[in-house]
């Protein structure tokens, strides 16, 4: 089965725990990431101020294929404190993302 990643960037505090998590399953050095969680604002958009964290997965996520094979969620998914961070089955990524609203993102790894 192939999986699926969505983040629901509208609710991520900018806690890093995914970054950290990430790195520490799977070994990744200081200089290099799994997924980086990268800052939009703070700026002034229509009279409201706008700051958001985005969770972006690198091309060294393979979604802890290893853990979800042993039933276990991604180490990102598990830390996230926030529960944005979620890894699905390819045929549910449409409906996930149409429940969750307009700041949603999906990766295929």
């Amino acid at each position: 089965m192939q999986y699926g990643m969505i983040i629901d960037y509208g609710f991520c505090t900018g806690c890093r725990s995914c970054e950290i998590s990430c790195r520490n399953e799977n070994g990744i050095p200081l200089d290099e990431w799994g997924i980086k969680v990268l800052q939009a604002g703070p700026e002034k958009l229509g009279g409201k101020w706008e700051w958001d964290f985005i969770p972006v997965p690198s091309r060294l996520c393979n979604l802890c294929t290893n853990r979800i094979a042993a039933g276990k969620p991604p180490a990102c998914q598990l830390h996230c404190l926030a529960n944005v961070i979620e890894v699905v089955p390819l045929e549910e990524i449409p409906k996930k993302m149409a429940e969750k609203g307009k700041k949603v993102c999906s990766y295929l790894p």
